[in-house]
């Protein structure tokens, strides 16, 4: 990629990322992202985010005094990361390597001491449901071999228990932190939620099989026999393809389904941010019973106006809901369970009531501007050792 960045006396931070929060199909390690860079003091930092283009995308934009660069795809984009940087390797600081199942294997072209590793989660048994045979079983065979030649960079996460993980694998305790997610909002006082719609269930995500929602329709196919007034409202993109794998799940269990309320099942679609929130505190329950994930920023979001949460016991979901301290944690990870879990947030109003106020205390100790003073703290530490030496010297080019 030819562009040559500009003399500055800022620190630059060259992010790498195979998204970015314009692109139609961003998700939560996006936003996350967006939301940390944006609030990085500009008189301090000078922010280059890269990615591929995606439909309709410019070359490059600022969005919140960050540079957006675009070019290549997703098979491509590697080497115009490796331009990009060869060609402004001097005036570049500190480069972040944002691994999300895609990675710039940084370690092979940039300098050690200006290398911070930044991932969201491992994918581990994710690879039979994400990906086909052979590229299934070759990522997640290589997926351990590859995060070993990053674990002696300083790293970043977002949740503990995927800082376990990558302990596991070899990153050393002392370069990897936890910085946790923010919310875009402040926590909604309890005057304000509103008044729940009874027995209605939410799902917010992606219609994908590793965000549970095939166990969830059969879930609340079971409910539905107790519960005959029960409905399951589901926001967020539904492509053809998975209504398609969702339809004998729904036949099963003769369960009625489309945009009118009406239905058993309603399909919202992609909604405003504002129209999100209303949804989820009108919900009785959020069902989230994700395979893996980084956090569950919506775990926290629902929390926050006033709905917990029902999740299977997987990383980053078992941080999000304080391990059932605040929301419903499941153990045995099974559709069984989950029917139990539903039918016990309707039934069981004691109990109802305290992961409500739980789960919305809990949301409270998130917040973007903490996480980015957090995230400052850990780029300085970087910028401070390449100084004092804490890196042994390099061949590798400045």
């Amino acid at each position: 990629m030819k562009v040559q960045l500009k003399n500055d006396d800022r620190i630059t931070v060259l992010m790498l990322s195979w998204r970015d929060i314009r692109n139609p199909y961003m998700g939560g390690a996006e936003v996350y992202t967006h939301e940390i860079l944006k609030r990085l003091n500009d008189k301090k930092y000078r922010i280059v985010h890269l990615s591929p283009v995606f439909e309709g995308s410019p070359k490059s934009e600022i969005i919140d005094g960050i540079l957006y660069l675009r070019c290549g795809s997703t098979r491509t984009i590697i080497g115009h990361a490796i331009s990009f940087y060869n060609m402004n390797k001097k005036k570049i600081d500190i480069v972040i390597d944002q691994c999300n199942a895609f990675r710039f294997f940084s370690s092979f072209w940039v300098s050690k001491k200006k290398r911070i590793f930044l991932e969201f989660q491992l994918y581990r048994e994710l690879w039979k449901v994400m990906a086909k045979f052979p590229i299934s079983t070759i990522g997640k065979i290589m997926e351990t071999p590859m995060l070993k030649l990053n674990c002696h960079d300083y790293a970043i996460t977002e949740s503990d228990s995927v800082r376990q993980e990558m302990l596991q694998v070899g990153f050393e305790a002392r370069k990897l932190s936890v910085i946790p997610i923010g919310l875009g909002f402040e926590p909604w006082d309890e005057e304000k939620f509103l008044p729940k719609e009874e027995h209605t269930f939410i799902y917010v995500g992606r219609c994908v099989k590793s965000k549970g929602i095939n166990d969830l329709l059969k879930a609340f196919g079971k409910v539905k026999k107790q519960y005959t007034d029960a409905k399951l409202w589901i926001v967020g993109n539904c492509r053809n393809e998975m209504l398609e794998n969702l339809l004998p799940i729904i036949r099963e269990y003769n369960l009625t389904y489309g945009k009118d309320r009406t239905n058993d099942i309603v399909f919202w679609g992609f909604v405003s941010e504002e129209k999100k929130l209303e949804l989820q505190s009108r919900a009785t329950v959020q069902v989230f019973p994700s395979m893996r994930e980084g956090w569950g920023i919506i775990i926290t979001e629902a929390a926050a106006v006033g709905t917990p949460s029902i999740v299977y016991n997987v990383t980053g979901c078992c941080d999000a809901v304080d391990y059932g301290n605040a929301g419903y944690l499941c153990k045995t990870n099974a559709v069984e369970e989950l029917q139990e879990k539903m039918e016990s947030a309707l039934a069981d109003k004691i109990t109802y009531t305290r992961m409500q106020r739980n789960a919305h205390e809990f949301s409270k100790k998130f917040n973007w501007d903490v996480s980015a003073k957090m995230f400052d703290e850990k780029l300085m530490q970087v910028q401070a050792l390449k100084k004092v030496g804490e890196y042994e010297p390099s061949n590798e080019g400045e």
